[in-house]
C-alpha cells in the first residue's frame, strides 16, 4: 500500500531559479521552457530565448515563472 503517499512531487519548488531556453508558445502568447520534462508557462518568454527564471507557481501538471534576467 502507499499510505503517507502524495502522489507524483514535482522537479520545481516556489522560489527556485533556473537557467532555461524557451523552447515553444503556448495558446495565450506565453513562453514555454522545460526542466526535467515539466512544462513551465513563462509571460513574455519568445521562442530560441535564453533566460533565467524564477518559478512563481507550481501545479500538478506546469509551472509558471517570470523572467529575472
Amino acid at each position: 500500500m502507499n499510505e503517507g503517499f502524495s502522489g507524483p512531487t514535482t522537479p520545481i519548488e516556489v522560489g527556485e531559479v533556473y537557467d532555461v531556453e524557451i523552447e515553444d508558445e503556448g495558446k495565450e502568447g506565453d513562453g514555454i521552457a522545460k526542466i526535467e520534462n515539466f512544462v513551465i508557462f513563462v509571460p513574455g518568454g519568445k521562442v530560441g530565448q535564453q533566460v533565467k527564471i524564477e518559478i512563481e507557481t507550481v501545479k500538478s501538471t506546469f509551472g509558471i515563472a517570470k523572467i529575472v534576467e
